[in-house]
């Protein structure tokens, strides 16, 4: 298996699938093998196979290089180093080492915020898709204030929490628990800390490939107390500042009736993405 060098010495492995215009894809390739946590992760809205799917999806008339970067910093936290510019330094590692001279590159979630951070620091993008978080208007400070909550929560958890006499209902954010370490979350929290302040609307005349965003129309999070009842409005920019965005030279959509979870499913993302890409490329 090819591996590429990331920031802080360590290495992640990657997969090329398909042939044609380069795809950076920071996706698990691999179904699913445990068939309880996915009919579980189901119950949430989560496909544990969708990268797989993604990957089947997109290879035809693409070269997609595929490679797990969520399951590596969960598995191998960065909780000092996890900031935009190395972020931008490791997704260009593994296209380095894919040897893609240029690339597409689709995220979704955080991994679009990587996308945006990764196309103000190279002129190596020939696209850009944007999933699950604007382009403009982007929830910074929710973003950072719920990661900050996240990680005081993994610093007072006991180290074998106590089972749950009911467990979370499935879509009922407020009462999951919280059960990664301190060291993943910091991570994450460190990552909002280095965007506390950034405009991204002054970044758009850097981003000069093809670009497109979309989001579902209910993508709305409501967090409870524990973080300080914060919401995060992903699909809100979307609507209010879409003429903006447009203006910018983003190709936007709204997909109605959907919230963050079911936005990012395959069937949803394959046959929107790999038509505007087969146009882009």
């Amino acid at each position: 298996m090819p591996t590429a060098t990331l920031h802080d010495g360590q290495t992640i492995e990657f997969e090329i699938h398909g042939d044609g215009p380069a795809l950076l894809l920071p996706a698990n390739p691999h179904p699913a093998q445990d068939a309880a946590k996915a009919e579980e992760a189901a119950k949430w809205g989560a496909d544990l196979s969708l990268g797989h799917h993604l990957v089947q999806g997109l290879s035809e008339g693409l070269r997609v290089i595929v490679f797990d970067y969520e399951g590596h910093v969960l598995s191998r936290p960065k909780p000092e180093t996890l900031t935009p510019d190395n972020l931008a330094r490791d997704m260009l590692a593994v296209a380095d080492a894919a040897g893609a001279g240029t690339f597409a590159y689709y995220g979704y979630s955080w991994l679009a915020l990587t996308g945006l951070q990764l196309a103000i620091r190279t002129d190596r993008l020939s696209a850009l898709v944007m999933g699950g978080y604007p382009p403009l208007g982007g929830p910074y400070e929710a973003m950072l204030a719920v990661t900050m909550a996240t990680y005081r929560m993994a610093l007072e958890a006991p180290a074998q929490p106590a089972e749950s006499a009911e467990p979370a209902e499935p879509g009922d954010w407020s009462s999951a628990t919280v059960t990664m370490s301190p060291a993943q979350t910091r991570q994450f929290a460190t990552l909002y800390q280095a965007l506390k302040g950034f405009d991204d609307a002054a970044v758009q005349e850097r981003v000069t490939c093809p670009r497109l965003a979309f989001a579902g129309s209910g993508d709305v999070i409501e967090y409870g107390p524990a973080w300080g009842d914060t919401v995060v409005d992903i699909a809100g920019p979307f609507r209010g500042r879409r003429a903006e965005m447009e203006a910018h030279g983003w190709d936007v959509r709204l997909l109605d009736g959907l919230d963050h979870m079911s936005a990012m499913r395959a069937s949803v993302v394959v046959p929107l993405i790999r038509p505007w890409l087969a146009a882009a490329l």
